[in-house]
């Protein structure tokens, strides 16, 4: 690529019309170009700060995110680059409804039998990556369980929720109050809310790719990911897979749009633990997608969890289940640490409970921590 080529993408993006245009994400073929181009980018005469804030770098996938006009793309040579939108994700839940103080252990934790694995491992020192709306740090059954995490939105500052999304998902994971409040699946396990999500439930492919890369780089042992999309995306599938060889267990769930045959990315990717969600008579929930894409299914229907300022919600969706399996493989990994991400896709695979009303039960079931710890042990 020439110097002038990385120019015209530099100037197009800083232009007045940039945040108009659509954002997309240039990956460079050779690694030259991409050197060239983050010296072209650092070197480049900074107009204010939040036109520059337009390029996003993502330097785990030797790519940036920027806003490129059609006309740019039709006119300009793309030799040498692969472009692709950056398009919006959204988390994975239906209607919430306020809920009255949840005390003790919600059905969905009793359902998966994670009470009577605590005997024997509470997720104790498992660090589990919540990629989401962020978090309510002030909320009592959460402030055992919180790390700092980080805002992607708002780099500098807590990731706090402005949503409910993800306060809700780290409550089912490991909220730890057992005297006034509600139990997680996990006690112990420590969640790292990782900002993406904006108040609308929404985010860019590009923030959660930086997200799964903060992931890798600060250790964490799973990633939670209650979200998902209809189109593939290389890009999420490149950082999905960077987690995956560097050993992080990720987790995604579903969609919930009732299709039989297919699921959403980035829980149809392999690389992934694709979870689905049933209800409270063991039977798939009439909202989840479902299928062979599914690894396994877990409670998703009316699950009461935290919610924002201190408070509790009853939700619905794929992303409530993927919180208990998130939540059941912090119990494995404390128990067995050092299990790789295969390893522990075949043990919840081979540990799942037939589930009630389907016809192939051998293929699909729901999770069973008890059954998991034992065929950790093989």
């Amino acid at each position: 690529m020439d110097r002038s080529a990385i120019l015209r993408l530099l100037h197009n993006a800083l232009s007045l019309a940039a945040p108009v245009e659509k954002r997309r994400i240039v990956r460079f073929q050779q690694q030259s170009d991409y050197e060239r181009f983050l010296l072209e980018w650092s070197n480049f005469e900074k107009p204010d700060e939040g036109r520059f804030d337009a390029i996003r770098h993502l330097p785990s996938i030797k790519a940036f995110s920027l806003p490129v006009s059609n006309q740019l793309l039709a006119a300009a040579p793309c030799e040498g680059l692969w472009i692709e939108n950056d398009p919006h994700v959204s988390v994975h839940a239906s209607v919430h409804k306020p809920a009255a103080r949840e005390r003790g252990i919600p059905w969905g934790v009793q359902e998966i039998k994670a009470p009577l694995a605590w005997s024997t491992t509470t997720g104790h020192r498992v660090k589990i990556g919540v990629i989401d709306t962020g978090v309510d740090f002030s909320h009592p059954d959460l402030k055992q369980s919180l790390g700092r995490g980080i805002n992607l939105l708002s780099r500098g500052t807590l990731p706090h929720d402005d949503n409910g999304h993800g306060t809700h998902i780290a409550g089912t994971i490991a909220a730890a109050n057992q005297v006034h409040g509600m139990i997680g699946v996990a006690p112990r396990a420590t969640v790292y809310p990782v900002k993406a999500f904006d108040q609308n439930g929404s985010a860019f492919v590009s923030d959660i790719v930086l997200g799964i890369d903060w992931c890798v780089r600060n250790n964490m042992d799973i990633v939670n990911m209650s979200f998902g999309m209809k189109t593939r995306s290389k890009s999420l599938l490149t950082a999905v897979t960077n987690a995956f060889n560097a050993g992080v267990i990720i987790v995604a769930s579903s969609g919930n749009d009732g299709k039989r045959k297919s699921i959403d990315y980035p829980a149809r990717y392999p690389q992934t633990i694709a979870v689905g969600a049933t209800n409270r008579v063991r039977r798939i929930a009439p909202f989840s997608n479902r299928g062979l894409h599914i690894d396994v299914y877990a409670p998703g229907d009316k699950i009461l969890s935290s919610w924002l300022r201190g408070k509790y919600n009853e939700m619905s969706g794929t992303s409530m289940a993927t919180s208990h399996v998130s939540g059941a493989i912090a119990l494995l990994l404390a128990y067995r640490p050092g299990l790789t991400p295969t390893e522990i896709k075949a043990v919840v695979k081979r540990s799942m409970l037939p589930l009630r009303g389907t016809k192939a039960p051998r293929l699909t079931g729901e999770l069973d921590v008890m059954r998991m710890l034992q065929a950790g042990e093989r």
